[in-house]
Parts: C-alpha cells; sequence; structure tokens
C-alpha cells in the first residue's frame, strides 16, 4: 500500500479508506468534478471500471390531476478505491467527458449491498 496523498475535492463527501493509482479517480488522480450531484442506486456493474446509476423522480402530468413516476439513469466510472457494486447506493458528480456516455464519476459509496 503507497502513502499517496488525497486530494480534497471540494465536497461534503466521505475520503474512501483505500488508495487507488486511477488517473480518472477525483481523490487519487487529477479528474476535477463540477456540476450536479445525484444520489441513486447502482443497477449494474457489468462494465470495467463503470457502473449504471439510477435514481426516480415524480412528475406532475396535470391534464390527469397525478404524479408519473420517471427514472433517470447515467453512466459512471467507478475508481477502484470506492468499488461500487450492484444495489449500493451511491453519490455521484458530474466531471468532464470521460467517454461517448460517461459523463460522471462516483464519489461516495453511501450504503454498502449485501
Amino acid at each position: 500500500m503507497s502513502t499517496q496523498k488525497t486530494r480534497d475535492i471540494g465536497l461534503d463527501v466521505g475520503v474512501p479508506k483505500d488508495v487507488c493509482e486511477d488517473a480518472l479517480c477525483p481523490f487519487h488522480g487529477n479528474l476535477k468534478v463540477r456540476g450536479r450531484i445525484f444520489t441513486g442506486t447502482v443497477v449494474s456493474d457489468k462494465a470495467a471500471k463503470s457502473v449504471v446509476v439510477e435514481w426516480p423522480y415524480l412528475i406532475k402530468v396535470k391534464k390527469y390531476e397525478r404524479y408519473m413516476r420517471k427514472r433517470s439513469r447515467v453512466v459512471a466510472h467507478n475508481p477502484s478505491c470506492i468499488n461500487a457494486r450492484k444495489g449500493d447506493h451511491v453519490k455521484v458528480a458530474e466531471c468532464r467527458p470521460i467517454s461517448k456516455t460517461k459523463k460522471f464519476v462516483v464519489i461516495e459509496n453511501s450504503v454498502k449491498a449485501e
């Protein structure tokens, strides 16, 4: 285990216990986070270093005077120091585009799935 410094990303999140060598890690690499922050559940972790995060929300349908459930899904980079798995509740933050679909990075793993 190396004694690499952990960078402060400027958000109120816990620092990961593990250390990684990932250049796209906001804590141990040089990736800067900016913009929006979301909390959701990991629904897929099949891709290498990526997770799909989903969160539900409600919108009002004026015509029927009811609410409709919708969901948002984003692909996020999963640094090896955070290591989010399917079922985990995570916090993702917006960053620069990493690939065609990845524009978010996992910054905190709140609840581990069993």
